[in-house]
Formats: structure tokens, sequence, C-alpha cells
């Protein structure tokens, strides 16, 4: 594997369980800069409970995970402040104004007014809702509310962006505009992201995928490489073959 100081982000050998039930089961990959990889999985395959550990909300004692080379248990601030995240549950204040959420956000990474301004002020314009700025979140569409939390989740400026199931319950143009707006990023800054999702159509031919089944790590790779590997002709196909095979049978994403 690459270097993992190199890597923005470093999974090796993670295990997680709650009491008698396991989540994760020695799971292992690798993300670098610049890479849209795709976390594939059904509910309840363990994508939450990585994005728990990767954003430090949970601790496991088996296995490590390092963010630039910063280990979360060693150098956690150091680790936190390369990510950005947007979590499946929603984490905006509903009485607080758009730009009140985003104030508090950049407050808590240190950041002075005066800094944090412009940069909400951007991101605001690049999701085209500066004019709802002094709006209640409660006010917003719920496709508005998540392209909020993806602006507010890049205001400092993270190398690492997560997501975790960001597009559930959107309608069709919602969720288009989140994946061309974070694909983008990718290509314009250099940015790494995780998207986790059960929607096997949110990973295109040029996305890395690894596929996540009942906490273990199935296939990883970019998703033609997965199709290919698996002998089928698309990574519907493919999915469903490997999670054929894996221990508890498949399902349909």
């Amino acid at each position: 594997m690459t270097d993992d100081a190199s890597l923005a982000l470093a999974v090796r050998n993670v295990s997680h369980s709650f009491d008698a039930r396991k989540a994760l089961d020695d799971v292992s990959f690798d993300i670098a800069a610049g890479d849209f990889t795709v976390l594939l999985g059904l509910n309840g395959a363990g994508k939450t409970t990585l994005f728990a550990l990767v954003t430090g909300l949970y601790h496991s004692r088996y296995g490590s995970i390092s963010v630039y080379g910063a280990d979360l248990r060693t150098k956690y601030l150091k680790a936190l402040a390369k990510i950005g995240a947007v979590f499946q549950q929603s984490t905006l204040d509903l009485d607080l104004t758009v730009e009140q959420n985003m104030f508090y956000h950049a407050a808590l990474h240190g950041m002075a007014k005066s800094v944090a301004g412009p940069r909400i002020t951007a991101e605001l314009e690049r999701i085209g809702l500066n004019d709802r700025r002094r709006d209640r979140a409660r006010q917003l569409s719920g496709g508005q509310r998540r392209r909020v939390e993806l602006a507010r989740a890049l205001i400092h400026n993270p190398h690492l962006l997560l997501l975790d199931e960001p597009t559930v319950g959107l309608d069709i143009d919602s969720r288009q505009f989140l994946l061309d707006h974070v694909r983008g990023l990718c290509a314009e800054r250099g940015m790494a992201v995780l998207w986790a999702t059960h929607l096997i159509d949110e990973a295109d031919d040029n996305s890395k995928v690894v596929v996540l089944h009942k906490g273990k790590v199935l296939a990883t790779g970019t998703a033609t490489a997965v199709i290919q590997s698996s002998g089928e002709s698309n990574l519907r196909g493919a999915f469903d073959k490997l999670t054929q095979g894996a221990p508890g049978g498949k399902g349909k994403p």
C-alpha cells in the first residue's frame, strides 16, 4: 500500500463492536487526494459506524485510522482539522439563520469572523443560497438544508470531505446538484471525498468504490475494475454477485 502520510485517509484493520454485535470486521482501504470514493453498502453494512470512527465520535481499540498521516488516536486535533463532514441526520440548528449556523461552525474551528465571513459568502454563492443567508434554517427545503450543510463543512477548507447518505429523502434535482458539486470539488481543489450510499447509481465509472457488506470490505478499486473482476456487465450486477457470495446473503440497494 502507499505510504500513509501521503494518503487522505488510511483505514487499517479496523474492527468495532457494540456489545456482542460486530459492526466492522477488519476493515482496510485507502483514499488518495482528489479521489471521489463511494462507500457502497446496504443499510446496516457499517457505513455510519465507520464515519463515526473517522470523525472521532467513536473510538476503536482495533486497527488504526489516519488522515494525511495524522493518527486519530495520537494526533486527534490535527486529523480532525483536515476533515469536513455531512452526516446522515441533519445537524443544522433550525432556529438559527443560515449564516448563524455557519459562523458557529467557523468558531468551532477557531476562525475569526473576519476570516469566516468571506468564506461563508463564497460557499453560499457556490450553492446558490447567498440570498437566503438571513433566513432561518427551518424556512429552507430539505435539499436547500443539505446544500447549507455542505457549504458549512467546507468553510475551514478541509482536505477530506465525508458525506454519509447525503441524498436520502432528496428530490432528483437536489440529489444531482450535490453529486455534481462534490465531484467538482475533487477536480477543482484536489479534495478527497468519501461518499457513503446504498444507491448504486451514485457511483459512476470514474469513481473509486469500497463495497462494504455486514461490516466487511468485499471489494475496492475503480468502479470499472470492480465490475471487470466480478465478470458482470455493470456495478449493480457486481454488487449483487459480491454480496450473494458473502455470509448472510445479498440485498438490493
